[in-house]
C-alpha cells in the first residue's frame, strides 16, 4: 500500500512515502535555527514556502506519480501550532484531491514505531527524547491499547534544555549536537541531579549550567551538562526496565541521535540482560517516513477520519494517541 506521510511539528517539513514495509522516499526541508532558535510564525512561513518542493522531491525519489498514493497521514501533534497546521493542510489537500484515506498520527508514537521496526524489537521500554518531550513509555493492552507513561520530565524536554544552553553560550547552530561537539575533551564539574522515581527535571540543571558560563571552561560545562542529563535519563529508564521486568529497550526521538546517550543506554541494557536498539539517525530526527509508516499501519486496521474532522492538537498526550 502506497502511503505518504507529512511531518511538520517543529523545524522540519518532512515528506515520506512507504510501500508496505519499504520506505521508498524520505525528503525534508529544515528551518535554520541559527543562534536564535525557532520563532513559530517564521518556521511556519518556511514550511509553506518549502512544502510543494519537498513533496515533489519525495514523489520523484519514490519513482511514482502522486495519483498512485492510496493513503495519507500527518502529524496531529504534539508540536508548534502554526507548523502543525501547515502539515495538516498539506495532507488534507492531498486526501481531498485524490479521494483517499487520511489519518492523524501522534508524533511520539511514530518515533517509537519506526525505532521498533529498524531495531526489530517487539515490546520494548521506549525512552522517547526530543526537543519538547522526554518520556519513558511502554505499550499496554488495558483498559485499551495505548502507550502508558512510566516516567517523564516534570518541566522541559531534554532536547529543549540542551538547545537553551546552546543559545545561552552562543553556539551555532543552537542544537544539542553542537553541545556534544563542545563537550569533547571536557571534564566533569558538579551540577544539580534531579530524579524522582522514574521522573526527572531539567530546569535546575540548565540554570546552574548557564550560571557557570564565563566562570568555568565551556567544554567542562557542556560535558557536565550532557553527562548529568543523560545519567538522569538512564537511571529512570533502568528503574522502569526493572519494575516492568522488560527484556527490550529502545531510544527514539531527536536526542536519540546522541552517540553518548546510546552508549550509556547500551550499558544499561547489557547490565540487565535486555536487547537494545534504535533507528538510524535519519529516522530519529523528525521525518516524514515515520509518519507514513504509522499511517499505513493505522489505515490497514481500518482507522481513518473524514477530511472535515481532521485537526491538530499542540499538547497531544501520547497515552491518547492511536495505536494498532
Amino acid at each position: 500500500m502506497l502511503v505518504i506521510g507529512i511531518e511538520s511539528s517543529a523545524h522540519t517539513f518532512g515528506v515520506g512515502i512507504v510501500d508496505g514495509e519499504r520506505i521508498i522516499a524520505n525528503e525534508k526541508s529544515s528551518y535554520n535555527v541559527g543562534t536564535w532558535g525557532m520563532i513559530p510564525s517564521k518556521v511556519a512561513e518556511f514550511h509553506i514556502s518549502n512544502a510543494r518542493a519537498t513533496l515533489e522531491r519525495a514523489v520523484e525519489r519514490a519513482g511514482i506519480d502522486l495519483e498512485e498514493i492510496e493513503g495519507v497521514g500527518y502529524t496531529m501533534g504534539p508540536g508548534i501550532g502554526p507548523c502543525l497546521q501547515v502539515g495538516e493542510l498539506t495532507a488534507k489537500t492531498i486526501a481531498a484531491k485524490l479521494n483517499i484515506d487520511i489519518v492523524p498520527v501522534h508524533h511520539g508514537i511514530a518515533h517509537i514505531e519506526i525505532a521498533k521496526k529498524f531495531a526489530k524489537l517487539r515490546d520494548p521500554i521506549a525512552l522517547y527524547v526530543s526537543g519538547g518531550n522526554s518520556q519513558i513509555l511502554k505499550l499496554v493492552e488495558k483498559p485499551t491499547k495505548h502507550y502508558a507513561v512510566l516516567g517523564e520530565t516534570f518541566d522541559i524536554g531534554v532536547g529543549n534544555m540542551l538547545d537553551n544552553f546552546a543559545r545561552s553560550i552562543k553556539l551555532n547552530p543552537a542544537w544539542g549536537s553542537s553541545v556534544a561537539k563542545l563537550a569533547e575533551g571536557g571534564k566533569y564539574i558538579p551540577l544539580p541531579y534531579t530524579v524522582k522515581g522514574t521522573d526527572f527535571a531539567f530546569t535546575g540543571l540548565l540554570t546552574s549550567a548557564v550560571e557557570k558560563i564565563g566562570k568555568a571552561d565551556p567544554k567542562d560545562i557542556a560535558f557536565s551538562l550532557q553527562e548529568t542529563a543523560f545519567s538522569m535519563l538512564c537511571e529512570a529508564t533502568e528503574r522502569s526496565l526493572l519494575l516492568t521486568n522488560s527484556r527490550e529497550l529502545c531510544v527514539c526521538g531527536g536526542v536519540a541521535q546522541s552517540k553518548r546517550l546510546k552508549e550509556m543506554l547500551s550499558d544499561v541494557a547489557k547490565e540487565n540482560g535486555a536487547r537494545f536498539g534504535y533507528a538510524p539517525d535519519e529516522f530519529n530526527a523528525d521525518n516524514g517516513a515515520m509518519i507514513a509508516y504509522a499511517a499505513e499501519k493505522l489505515i490497514e486496521k481500518g482507522i481513518s477520519v473524514p477530511v472535515k474532522k481532521c485537526g491538530i492538537e499542540q499538547k497531544y498526550r501520547i497515552d491518547r494517541g492511536l495505536v494498532w
